[in-house]
This record gives structure tokens, sequence and C-alpha cells, in this order.
């Protein structure tokens, strides 16, 4: 086993700690004692549960542990499959002091955890992500919930892990189409808070798409350095935290009006971004290397073909908007991004006007 990383998202009496490394699983890391009573609930998906359940319960030492599967897919990400997850804890009989165990990718993180919030009013719970893209940003930060039809994660609440656990190693398993699209979260990242970063994954990314594991544990650890700060500066999103969802506004209406699931979250961002680095109107060299990236990782650069009507439609139930008026994330430069509600209307015209 590779040493382990340890990050810290500092939010005060709930502060917890990231933890990133090679063999976790196995008992290669002490779950147990981030579970305060002697239950815990698992909660993985057919797909996860077969290649991972069994590796995680070594790291649960004299605790009883129960499990269940949901079905894969962003399309299950509803309050009915959430049911099933309220429905297993009362049948187990859990109480305050059971902790809900997170195991799989960031649909199950943002299901398990907004089930954790509700039960009981609250109870604790625990981030084991499996694919890039949860381990890069879905599991830290507390933001849990369900897709409403009106949009995505509509439903939902600000719920705190006590513990995230990143085995690198689950990455071997993940088929490459979800990897690409964790790197979108990556990619992100670096466009929006770290140029120094940026050069880094120009360089590694056949490296980060062959899953070398020292290249992996580093962007990992990066991104979440990254997140963790801005987290602890703005837990609820209330400012500075937005700054995350670059390349979002446009990613949730491909996904919106796709459908869900039709696109992965990573591959609508990635496509989303590089509508937002136009909207910005950044230089065209950085413009270039944007999309560069994107298209190294294997990642759409191009939207789908969405009528402007749709675009318009989905934009505007954007958890940003404010008084009726759309913010975007924008970038001043590559490294470097802000939030703003004035933009060029007639850029902004043109880029859904194009894709329509």
């Amino acid at each position: 086993m590779n040493a382990e990383q340890i990050i810290t998202v500092e939010l005060g009496d709930r502060s917890y700690p990231i933890v990133v490394g090679s063999g976790l699983m196995n008992g290669g890391f002490d779950l147990s004692r981030y579970v305060a009573g002697a239950d815990c609930l698992i909660v993985s998906s057919e797909t996860v549960a077969p290649l991972y359940l069994n590796r995680v319960l070594p790291n649960l030492a004299n605790k009883t542990v129960t499990s269940i599967e949901l079905p894969d897919g962003e399309s299950h990400k509803t309050l009915a499959t959430m049911q099933k997850v309220l429905d297993a804890l009362v049948e187990t009989g859990a109480n305050r002091d059971t902790t809900v165990i997170a195991l799989g990718g960031g649909v199950v993180g943002d299901i398990t955890g907004f089930a954790a919030a509700c039960y009981l009013r609250g109870v604790a719970f625990i981030q084991v992500p499996t694919t890039l893209l949860a381990q890069v940003d879905s599991s830290v930060g507390g933001k849990t919930g369900v897709n409403h039809p009106g949009g995505k994660n509509f439903i939902g609440a600000f719920h705190q892990p006590q513990v995230v656990m990143i085995d690198t190693d689950s990455l071997q398993t993940l088929p490459k189409r979800e990897l690409q699209a964790g790197l979108a979260e990556v990619i992100k990242t670096a466009a929006i808070y770290d140029l120094e970063f940026f050069d880094w994954l120009e360089q590694k990314m056949p490296a980060l798409l062959a899953r070398e594991p020292a290249a992996l544990a580093h962007a990992i650890r990066r991104s979440c350095e990254a997140k963790a700060q801005v987290v602890a500066e703005d837990e609820r999103e209330s400012g500075r935290r937005a700054i995350l969802n670059f390349g979002h506004t446009f990613g949730h209406a491909i996904e919106h009006s796709l459908g869900y699931g039709e696109w992965l979250h990573g591959e609508a961002v990635a496509a989303g971004m590089i509508m937002a680095a136009k909207l910005s109107g950044i230089a065209e060299n950085e413009m270039s290397r944007l999309r560069a990236l994107i298209v190294a990782a294997g990642l759409p650069h191009t939207p789908p073909e969405i009528a402007e009507h749709d675009w318009l439609q989905a934009m505007g139930m954007d958890k940003k908007v404010v008084a009726k008026r759309i913010r975007f994330v924008l970038l001043r430069e590559l490294g470097s991004a802000y939030i703003t509600s004035e933009y060029d209307e007639e850029r902004l015209q043109h880029l859904i006007g194009a894709s329509a």
C-alpha cells in the first residue's frame, strides 16, 4: 500500500479528512473509528457492490453491517430510489447512532447523503467513492440530493460526511468512458483555480488515461485540495463556492434537454466549459489550450443539437438564477474564475443558436 495522503475540509467542529491512497480497502484504512455506533448500512450499486462490497467490510471491524444495492445511472437519481434507502434504514431498525456509507459513484453518494440527511433528521454518513468524478468532486463538500423533472439536483440538502476514503485502486476497473467523464471535473478545477495544475494536466493527460497510479493520485489530491479550500470558505454556496460550477449551467442544460443519462455528467460539463469560456471572451490562445485539453481527454468539445427554447428554459431553472437573471461562472483567464450576471447577451444567443 502506498502512503496515504490526507486533506482536511476545515469546517470547525464538522471538519473531516479526505484520505487518498492505494490499497485502502481490505482493511488498509480503519473506517470503523468514524462509525460512532455499532451499526452501519452500506449503500452501493448493482455494478459496484459485486466488485467492492466485500473489500470494504474488513475496514469496518466489529461493526454490524447491512447493505443495499441501487440501480445504476443518473436516470435513477430520484426520490423513488432514495426511498429504497430510507426503507432499508427503517427495516433494519436504524437509530441516530447508525452510520450510512456510500460505496459507489456520484449518484450513489448523492442519494445516500440525502437519505442520511433526512432520516431521523440527520444521521452520520461516510463517502467511499469509486469513480474518478466522485473522488474529485461529488464526494467532497456535503452537497447531496436527487434530480427532479424540472432540474438537476433540485431536491437535496447540505450534509457533510464524517470522512471520505478514496482508494485509487478502484479506478483500475472503471470503464474508460467513466474515467474520461471524471477528467472533465479535474480539468474544471485547473481552469478555474490553478494554472500550474492546468500546465501539469497538459503534460500528464496520456498518463492519466493510461491510469498510471502516481498521476491519478496527484490529480485527485490536487482537485480535492482545491475543493476543500473553496468549501471551507463558502460551505453553502452563498458566494465563492459557485465557481466550482464552471461549465455546469450549460452542462446541466444539456443533461436536462437530452434526458438524464444520455450524456454523462462529465461529458456535458466538458462541452459546457467550452461554451462558458466562449461566453467569457478569453484570449484565443487560452481558448485553444482549454479545447485541446478537453479533446486530449477524449471528451466532447461541442454541444449536441438543442433547440434555443430548450436551452433557455433549462438554464432559466439553474440554481444560480437570481431575480430571474442567469448567473454564469466565467473566466478572466485560465486559472481565474468569477461569478456574474453581467455577460454579452448577443454572444450567449449566438452560442445557443449555433447548437440548435
